[in-house]
């Protein structure tokens, strides 16, 4: 297997931009944080009810981001995808691609999530960091154990363009989609005009339930479908009621807090 170490442009807008629109995109999210009239939760327990302080979560995220960076650029190299550098394949093909690479994505992390919270040793060693942060927000949409997030993301994303066979500028919107998806089920806020709480099912509320206490068994399904959950019996639904000093308050369709 021949190597080309040549980082075309293509490559890197490939690993960079998703790095790009994560910021940009928790940025927005964090402008709207003062909205209480959105909010799963008061603005004041992101820093009461969360386990990690949000400098430790910028570090975990960059670094996190710093390692996606090589591995993407390595995956380049090594199935020639830098030979299709400036190759820009039909609509129809990169919205096959897309969605492929979608279910590629969502099957090998639900079942890599799931096992991760079943593992008591697992979850206590690596997936307990990213529950660290029981009240979720933006920009720690990513924040996990090292391990993990080669595990989750740098793998999980790297089988999900290999499969698909995406070019390097076909990945840099799958993954920046990707970026987009984590942060929006991560961010805390149902604002009325979110198009992905149209188009997806499994949202910001549907997450927010899994990260609650009592919601540890259920709503493993991301960043896309909801499918796995419901083929696998691992679905909760769940309600939403109007909290009497603006936003919202999450209930599940049944009693979890004793399981």
């Amino acid at each position: 297997m021949a190597f080309n170490f040549e980082i075309s442009y293509d490559m890197l807008l490939g690993s960079l931009l998703p790095v790009f629109v994560y910021w940009v995109y928790g940025g927005i999210y964090m402008a709207y944080g003062p909205c209480n009239n959105y909010r799963l939760h008061p603005k004041e327990d992101e820093d009461t009810k969360n386990f990690a302080p949000k400098e430790t979560v910028i570090r975990g995220v960059l670094w996190q981001q710093f390692r996606q960076f090589v591995a993407t650029n390595l995956l380049y190299m090594v199935t020639g995808a830098a030979k299709s550098a400036g190759q820009t394949p039909s609509v129809l093909v990169m919205f096959r691609q897309i969605i492929i690479a979608m279910l590629v994505f969502d099957t090998y992390q639900y079942f890599l999530h799931r096992y991760l919270h079943q593992n008591k040793f697992l979850y206590k060693h690596l997936h307990s960091k990213h529950h660290s942060l029981v009240v979720s927000y933006p920009f720690g949409a990513i924040y996990s154990h090292p391990i993990e997030g080669l595990l989750f993301d740098i793998i999980g994303g790297s089988l999900a363009i290999y499969f698909s066979g995406m070019t390097p500028r076909t990945s840099a919107f799958f993954s920046s989609f990707c970026a987009m998806k984590s942060v929006d089920d991560h961010c805390g806020l149902l604002l009325p005009w979110n198009p992905f709480h149209f188009f997806f099912q499994n949202n910001t509320a549907y997450h927010d339930l899994h990260h609650q206490l009592y919601g540890g068994k259920y709503n493993y399904s991301q960043p896309f479908f909801a499918m796995w959950d419901k083929i696998l019996g691992t679905y909760m639904p769940y309600s939403l009621e109007k909290r009497e000093e603006g936003g919202f308050v999450l209930r599940p369709a049944k009693d979890l807090k004793d399981e």
